[in-house]
C-alpha cells in the first residue's frame, strides 16, 4: 500500500461543496481507495487569467493499493462523472481532482507528476493541506507542509 496519499479538491461552478462534497464521497466508494482525513473547505480566489467564480478547495487523505496511474484514472472518471470537461489550465471546472503526494513516491511521466509540482507555490492547496498534514514530509524538498507554508507565506507577502 502507497501512503499516505495526499489529494487536493477544488470546484468553482454551481454547487461547489456539493461536488466536493461527491468527489470524496466517490473516492471512499472505490473498491481500491479508502478515505482517511479530510480538511475544512476554503473559499479562494481563482488564479489564471480569466475572470470566473471563486473557488472552494480542501484536501484529503487516502489510502489504496493503486498504483500512482490507476489512482489518475480514478480521479479523472470521478471528474467526468461529476461534468468536469477539461478545456484550459485554468477554466472553470465542477471538480478538479489533484495528486499531491503519494509517501515518499516520485513520479515523472507525461500526465501525472508526483509530488505536485506547484503545489509549494499555491496556497489554496498548502492551506487545506496543513489542516490534515501539517508533519508530513515533502519527499524533495524533506521539509514538511507547516515549513514549506510558513516559507510559502514570507515570500508572498
Amino acid at each position: 500500500m502507497l501512503g499516505p496519499i495526499y489529494l487536493g479538491l477544488g470546484s468553482n461552478l454551481g454547487d461547489r461543496n456539493g461536488y466536493i462534497s461527491e468527489a470524496i464521497a466517490m473516492l471512499n466508494a472505490h473498491e481500491f481507495i479508502e478515505v482517511g482525513a479530510v480538511s475544512e473547505m476554503i473559499e479562494t480566489v481563482p488564479e489564471g487569467p480569466l475572470k470566473q467564480p471563486f473557488f472552494l478547495n480542501a484536501a484529503c487523505e487516502v489510502s489504496s493499493f493503486l498504483s500512482p496511474q490507476e489512482l489518475l484514472l480514478a480521479t479523472q472518471e470521478i471528474e467526468v462523472h461529476l461534468g468536469r470537461t477539461r478545456k484550459g489550465t485554468y477554466d472553470p471546472r465542477t471538480i478538479d481532482i489533484d495528486i499531491l503526494l503519494m509517501g515518499d513516491l516520485l513520479v515523472s511521466d507525461d500526465d501525472l507528476v508526483v509530488p505536485h509540482p506547484m503545489m509549494h507555490t499555491r496556497s489554496f492547496v498548502l492551506k487545506p493541506l496543513l489542516d490534515i498534514a501539517a508533519q508530513v514530509k515533502h519527499p524533495l524538498f524533506q521539509k514538511t507542509i507547516q515549513e514549506i507554508y510558513n516559507e510559502y507565506q514570507r515570500f508572498s507577502t
